[in-house]
């Protein structure tokens, strides 16, 4: 569980293998270029998980010097998103939170999957400059 000064970011899709991967990664980033440290806790899942996360999405991030071929989607629990306090949905999701204290974004971002790499390359352009956004939102003060 995160506490008071912690700020937890959940981002959800699916197949948890495309979109939530690229966005997690980039919050991951963002986080680190920020100096953030532990004050930042990233979540990543889907509500039915690939196996793999799709190689074209491995691809593109890796243009980036960002590597997912190591990562494996996982299932992502209610109780997980509800103690988050931004939950990031990537258009997919038939997600059902009962937490008030959650603030629920749909990104409403394309699916990666099977695209061309440029269009690929559009959603993780478009999902790093919301990712940034998001960042900007919190102040230093804030975590």
């Amino acid at each position: 569980m995160g506490t008071a000064s912690t700020t937890k970011l959940g981002f959800v899709c699916v197949q948890n293998a495309g979109r939530s991967q690229m966005s997690a990664a980039f919050a991951e980033r963002e986080r680190d270029r920020r100096a953030f440290g532990d004050s930042v806790e990233i979540i990543t899942g889907g509500t039915h998980p690939a196996e793999d996360v799709h190689e074209e999405v491995v691809t593109v991030m890796n243009e980036l010097d960002i590597d997912l071929s190591d990562r494996t989607p996982r299932t992502v629990s209610t109780d997980e998103l509800e103690s988050c306090d931004v939950v990031a949905t990537m258009g997919c999701s038939t997600l059902e939170l009962d937490a008030d204290d959650v603030d629920i974004r749909d990104w409403a971002l394309d699916d990666p999957h099977g695209q061309d790499l440029d269009t690929v390359r559009d959603i993780r352009d478009d999902i790093e400059r919301r990712v940034t956004a998001l960042f900007d939102e919190f102040q230093p003060d804030d975590l």
